[in-house]
């Protein structure tokens, strides 16, 4: 007796396996396509985490000139008022408030520099002197606050923050205001207030850095 399959039924356990292997061939497929999903998405994470640092780093280098503006603007005031005496004469320019060119006679610890809202410069041409903007597209702002408790008074009325002459490790002597300067203009031994230049820059992307130095 022939006991031989029919070749319909013989090929049917072949089409089944194929069938099989066809579903895991797509799971497959699926999870590459996602895993490479999630790669391509890592990666423009990292780059746009990267260009972010790289505009916040530009925008800092960028606050020094800020920084050099408004010393600067010190300089020069100062040359074209020596002879007024800034420890007496209240005339002088940095005994008195100009918002204008963002120079504050006071500290105005009531006002934040940083602050979104509330009561705060706003770091616009009411309250800052604009310097100007770079070459990377940064554009540099500053304020000038000289480190005393006292608004438009006379340094010697004001209640400052002073400064002095230091000698460093190495012996580089910081020269006190009567070694460098003569004149009825001139302030006494060691009367020199502090000042704090803030510089803010905004830069591309709404990229915001302050920058805080103290001069005197």
């Amino acid at each position: 007796m022939n006991s031989t399959l029919p070749a319909s039924r013989r090929q049917a356990p072949a089409a089944r396996q194929r069938g099989v292997a066809l579903f895991f061939a797509l799971v497959c497929m699926a999870a590459i396509m996602l895993a490479a999903t999630i790669l391509v998405r890592s990666v423009d994470t990292a780059t746009l985490i990267a260009g972010n640092l790289a505009f916040q780093q530009s925008a800092t280098r960028s606050g020094d000139g800020g920084t050099e503006a408004a010393i600067s603007w010190l300089n020069t005031t100062q040359a074209a008022n020596g002879t007024v005496n800034v420890l007496t004469d209240t005339t002088h320019p940095f005994n008195n408030d100009n918002a204008a060119i963002g120079y504050y006679s006071s500290l105005d610890t009531g006002r934040s520099l940083t602050a979104a809202t509330g009561t705060r410069f706003v770091w616009d041409n009411t309250d800052s002197r604009l310097v100007g903007t770079d070459t990377a597209g940064n554009t540099i702002r500053y304020i000038i606050q000289r480190m005393c408790r006292v608004a438009n008074a006379a340094v010697a009325n004001a209640n400052c923050l002073f400064s002095s002459a230091t000698l460093d490790t190495n012996g580089q002597h910081v020269q006190l205001p009567q070694e460098v300067c003569n004149g009825p203009g001139c302030p006494v031994a060691g009367q020199t207030p502090q000042i704090r230049i803030t510089s803010r820059v905004t830069g591309p992307k709404n990229t915001v850095s302050y920058v805080q130095t103290f001069v005197y």
